[in-house]
């Protein structure tokens, strides 16, 4: 033996891309400040120099929206997983796999039920680290499968967004979840049942231009950015250069888009009150 097999080798701790490891720094990309996971976390996972608000994983966002962050996972109809024998760079089923063993997901959304506010809810929230939150027909299943048990159940919807849009491996059946859910929303609508939609960062492409846009109210986190097509596509389209500060949260604001704009640690509180005046409402009529 040597002096070098004397050392006590250092514990490492796993970590996977679900949770950030405690002993791990994170750099925002916003300002690129280093940031301790530690105090991170017990910020909700917001910039502590900039208040930037970091991209949340899906657990995360269904444990802060449902009361005592308890909720029950609603079981989502399986879909066909490769309709159109798709293949760019690798195989679309490969691709599924690489993304559920990074995320630990089935697919990019997840659909909770429990009590938000005292009230009993719905809330399907979307991941984006799941292929950029592409809305495929799994998370068609999922919006419609949550407005499906809400009316079922006579309880209000709160959907979560972040996604890039439409997912193209899945081509025109990708589209069609546009009608479905929008259709899914309006028959929730129809029944007096409130729906409050959720801006996170990005809400863009076919997700903002069907659900994500219909809700009753709409709140959006600080900073989110929401649009259909990016910036650089539409300033070529249009030949002309946009507003500072286009397609963000605040912006939309401003523009009547969105109704109100909340910082992360406020975001529970806010839902839990307007949750209560719309089902006031509700049972009153």
């Amino acid at each position: 033996m040597n002096w070098l097999t004397d050392i006590v080798r250092p514990k490492i701790k796993k970590t996977t891309p679900k949770e950030i490891s405690d002993d791990l720094w994170v750099k925002c990309p916003e300002c690129g400040q280093m940031l301790f996971s530690k105090e991170l976390k017990q910020s909700l996972y917001v910039c502590t120099k900039c208040g930037h608000h970091l991209r949340l994983y899906v657990d995360k966002r269904l444990k802060q929206l449902f009361d005592d962050g308890i909720y029950m996972t609603l079981a989502l109809p399986a879909v066909k997983e490769d309709p159109l024998k798709f293949k760019d760079t690798q195989r679309y089923t490969d691709r599924i796999k690489v993304y559920r063993k990074k995320t630990g997901n089935n697919d990019a959304i997840k659909v909770g039920v429990g009590k938000v506010g005292g009230v009993d809810a719905v809330v399907a929230a979307m991941d984006f680290s799941f292929m950029g939150g592409s809305m495929g027909t799994a998370v068609g299943e999922g919006i419609v499968s949550a407005a499906e048990y809400a009316y079922a159940h006579d309880c209000p919807l709160i959907i979560v967004s972040a996604s890039g849009g439409a997912r193209m491996q899945e081509g025109m059946l990708s589209l069609m979840q546009m009608a479905r859910t929008t259709a899914a929303i309006n028959r929730l609508k129809e029944k007096g049942l409130p729906y409050i939609s959720i801006f996170s960062d990005p809400t863009t492409g076919g997700v903002s231009a069907s659900f994500a846009m219909i809700g009753d109210i709409h709140i959006a986190e600080r900073g989110a950015m929401i649009g259909f097509a990016g910036k650089r596509v539409i300033e070529q389209t249009i030949r002309e250069k946009l507003p500072e500060g286009f397609q963000t949260a605040e912006y939309l604001k401003e523009h009547g888009m969105v109704d109100i704009v909340v910082e992360r640690k406020d975001l529970k509180a806010t839902v839990d009150r307007v949750l209560g005046l719309l089902m006031a409402n509700y049972k009153a009529a």
